[in-house]
């Protein structure tokens, strides 16, 4: 990756029970999630990158510019910094309508700087039928577009998302996850997206950094990181696959679509896709049973051979199992007795039967 396409993030940061040290270099587009428990460091990361702690010691280089150089004492305050930032809660400006709020960022940009039109941010975020309203007329999954609409409206080289859906119920984050999901194929800009819900950064992220007591425990492709047992991401009811698939061909008879990645062939729930587009979709661990001999008298549909790579504890008479499709890492989670059973150890040969397959986007 080039320096002048990327982020990177240099950073010391000391206070009395507690130490960020980071040195991260972050790609240049795509949603990068920063994922860890609470008190990991995650929100401070956002806030060094935005110039709100000037305490922090280090280099930041966004897209080739520099914003913070403590050897050569830069740095550069917040209102210099081409960034947008929203926050938990969207912090719309109640005196403004739709339209205003928009338009606040949008004249803040001289107009030979701007990346990103009106119609495009209205059409990215889709609220172009909501400029007229106020902000306590807006639903909260509408209050969040508006707001990251506003950030977008500045024309940012980076976007900073604090937890964007925390403040959600089900129903509100279902209405905005596709959008998100366009800031993550349409932009072309780093998105630093801060969470602790590993569904979202399985559906939303491309890259991860994994954080502990501020310091880096695994950054990577989120694909990998999800699947390595070494990591707590592969442990307990939550861990599970993302995988990458083509749409090959819809069956509308029985509403099924087949999907091809590079370790086979997925039947999914019949999808809205063209033959050629890309799915997103999620195999749970808790999902995969394992055989030795492909089974017939089955309704699972599908079934893929697999390799075992290797064999971890997880919970108490459960084992996490590593596999092999071709060059794509699965987890199935078995019992211990099935493990011994199986005889399940890396090299063994054996067939993963998914029983349940989740289409993310």
């Amino acid at each position: 990756m080039s320096p002048a396409s990327g982020l990177q993030l240099k950073t010391l940061l000391k206070r009395q029970d507690f130490t960020l040290d980071l040195d991260l270099t972050l790609p240049g587009d795509g949603i990068t999630a920063l994922f860890g428990a609470s008190g990991s460091g995650k929100t401070t990361v956002l806030r060094i990158l935005a110039g709100l702690e000037p305490a922090a010691r280090g280099r930041i280089c966004v897209q080739g510019e520099v914003w913070q150089n403590s050897d050569q004492n830069l740095f550069k305050p917040i209102h210099q910094r081409a960034l947008g930032y929203v926050f938990q809660e969207a912090s719309l400006f109640e005196h403004l309508n739709v339209q205003g709020n928009l338009q606040y960022g949008f004249t803040r940009t001289p107009a030979k700087e701007r990346k990103q039109s009106w119609n495009d941010t209205l059409a990215l975020l889709g609220i172009g039928h909501l400029l007229k309203r106020w902000p306590h007329e807006l639903s909260g999954g509408e209050r969040q577009r508006v707001a990251i609409a506003r950030a977008l409206a500045t024309s940012p080289r980076l976007l900073l998302l604090d937890e964007p859906l925390a403040a959600l119920d089900s129903p509100r984050k279902a209405e905005i996850l596709p959008y998100l999901e366009r800031l993550q194929t349409e932009l072309r800009l780093p998105v630093i997206y801060v969470t602790h819900a590993i569904d979202e950064v399985a559906r939303l992220a491309d890259h991860m950094v994994l954080l502990d007591t501020g310091r880096v425990t695994a950054f990577g492709p989120t694909a990998e990181l999800l699947t390595r047992l070494d990591l707590p991401l592969a442990r307990g009811d939550t861990a599970g696959a993302v995988l990458h698939c083509k749409v090959v061909s819809h069956d509308d008879r029985d509403h099924l679509t087949l999907a091809r990645f590079a370790g086979g062939e997925l039947t999914v729930a019949r999808q809205k896709a063209d033959p050629g587009q890309t799915l997103r979709v999620r195999v749970a661990a808790r999902d995969v049973s394992l055989t030795l001999q492909r089974q017939t008298d089955t309704s699972i549909l599908n079934i893929l051979p697999c390799t075992v790579s290797a064999v971890s504890p997880d919970s108490h008479g459960q084992v996490m199992v590593s596999l092999c499709a071709g060059d794509t890492a699965l987890l199935a989670r078995v019992t211990t007795r099935s493990g011994h059973a199986l005889g399940l150890k890396p090299g063994t040969a054996v067939y993963a039967q998914i029983k349940g397959v989740a289409v993310l986007g």
